[in-house]
């Protein structure tokens, strides 16, 4: 064989395996992907997380057969930029979504996970919430099968005449996915929840605010419902100003002010969890049914924390963990039987679930995400140089949540918040989550955290200039954006 011929050889056999042709046994190898994903839920409310109250078999059964990450984290707390985070596979102040006029960035969805997967052959759904603004083409682009469910109300009118919850639609739409899935090609479907979302525009307590399916009637009646473990008032008084009054504490007192509302509130949104369990259980039934559950691969997260009344609060948008911590299961059923049923405490972001999925179709991440693959980690095989640290942020201003960025690290959690604008002194934040891991105590004025501050300053300063601009320049380049 001559020089040339072989090394025509080998770059065709590279070419092969890098983005395997459609259709062939070898794309047919590649596992599925079914990726489940709940809105509003933090992280301890499963089951298989220890909660004394919440129900959750089937997802258990997925972290028994799988990994749970006890670390989840998302880098913005919103539902609108968590999910842009997760499209992108980047930080909020590189795809700005929000923070600045438009639909999401063309460039950045044409290197999202599905604009990936659908290019190498994958047959590629989104059902359910969206809510974020997307081009034609670039939808297109990313999903061969796309179907938007809103909530406003949550019972959706059917043609019979009765009424079907959305979280019950979403899984019949995610069954007829899976049903019409052809045998020589993998898929990679993602089903995005609106539940546990509340009903905001009905504040009644329990069916109205967080209305559950019927499926899931009389469940958790009669049980008392644990306090909040911050639910000190003195908490509460701790806080600067601008969060007493900010949006999380107005939507408090729609949800969780007083005892009658707290236990009538807490029941129904379990049983939107314990909703979402149930459809789980039903998409599994289904892989098995036709054989594909051994080659799918399951993720199950949320796109942001809930506060559930500690400290006073309502809702996420701020940097507490109780606002950024979320769920996270992947469930491989590759994996050997003593890499199953681990809890790691590596921490995992959002952004890492667009490479992890690419890594797992067998597929290099485009330079543009900013997240890493969590493969290793299932495999047992941990990066030395995993991060300990993760920029956070919250630029896209809902009414009176001040624009901040932070720090959340092992030791130390550091936040800045820009109460009068991106060009004042901010309002800062700093925490010793080792001797403080509930974050109660706000120590940046404490002298002997002075050079502990001083770093996560800088810290915060060096991850800014990696992944986008300042807040100042952010600022600047909205207006100007605007005025046009």
């Amino acid at each position: 064989m001559s020089r040339a011929l072989a090394i025509l050889l080998l770059a065709c056999s590279w070419l092969a395996s890098a983005k395997p042709p459609s259709g062939n046994g070898l794309l047919a190898d590649r596992p599925s992907i079914l990726f489940i994903f709940a809105d509003d839920q933090r992280n301890h409310t499963l089951g298989c997380a220890g909660h004394p109250v919440v129900r959750t078999p089937n997802i258990d059964l997925l972290a028994s057969g799988g990994v749970r990450f006890e670390n989840a984290f998302v880098t913005t707390s919103t539902c609108w930029s968590s999910r842009a985070c997760l499209f992108t596979g980047c930080y909020e102040r590189r795809h700005l979504y929000r923070a600045s006029p438009g639909s999401l960035n063309p460039d950045l969805c044409q290197t999202s996970y599905f604009a990936q997967l659908k290019a190498a052959g994958y047959r590629t759904g989104h059902l359910g919430k969206e809510h974020v603004s997307l081009a034609a083409k670039d939808a297109a682009a990313m999903w061969d099968v796309r179907r938007k469910l809103g909530r406003n109300p949550y019972f959706k009118k059917q043609a019979d005449g009765s009424a079907r919850h959305t979280t019950q639609i979403l899984g019949d739409w995610g069954i007829e996915f899976i049903k019409e899935q052809p045998k020589d090609k993998p898929f990679c479907l993602q089903l995005s929840f609106n539940a546990t979302h509340a009903e905001d525009g009905d504040k009644r307590p329990g069916l109205g605010h967080f209305p559950w399916p019927k499926v899931m009637n009389g469940k958790y009646e009669g049980q008392e419902m644990p306090l909040p473990p911050l639910n000190d008032p003195a908490i509460y008084q701790s806080q600067p100003d601008f969060l007493k009054k900010s949006i999380n504490r107005q939507r408090y007192f729609w949800r969780w002010d007083t005892a009658e509302k707290y236990q009538t509130n807490m029941r129904a949104y379990f049983r939107m969890i314990s909703g979402i369990d149930h459809v789980v259980g039903r998409l599994v039934a289904q892989l098995e049914k036709q054989g594909l559950a051994d080659n799918t691969v399951i993720i199950y997260t949320a796109d942001n924390g809930y506060y559930l009344g500690d400290r006073g609060f309502a809702g996420k948008w701020t940097h507490y963990d109780e606002s950024l911590r979320v769920p996270l299961i992947v469930h491989d059923p590759r994996l050997p039987e003593p890499k199953r049923g681990r809890v790691l405490p590596e921490m995992a972001l959002n952004s890492d679930l667009g490479a992890t999925i690419i890594d797992l179709a067998g597929l290099p991440a485009p330079v543009s995400h900013t997240g890493r693959s969590l493969l290793p980690l299932l495999r047992g095989e941990p990066p030395g140089d995993w991060r300990r640290e993760f920029l956070c942020e919250f630029l896209a201003v809902p009414r009176t949540i001040p624009r901040w960025e932070g720090v959340r690290g092992t030791h130390w959690s550091y936040a800045r918040y820009f109460v009068d604008g991106p060009d004042k002194p901010p309002f800062e934040f700093l925490h010793d989550l080792k001797n403080d891991p509930a974050q109660l105590a706000n120590v940046a004025l404490n002298e002997k955290n002075a050079s502990a501050l001083k770093r996560m300053r800088a810290r915060c300063d060096k991850l800014i200039a990696s992944h986008g601009s300042p807040m100042q320049k952010i600022g600047q380049s909205t207006r100007s954006k605007k005025k046009k």
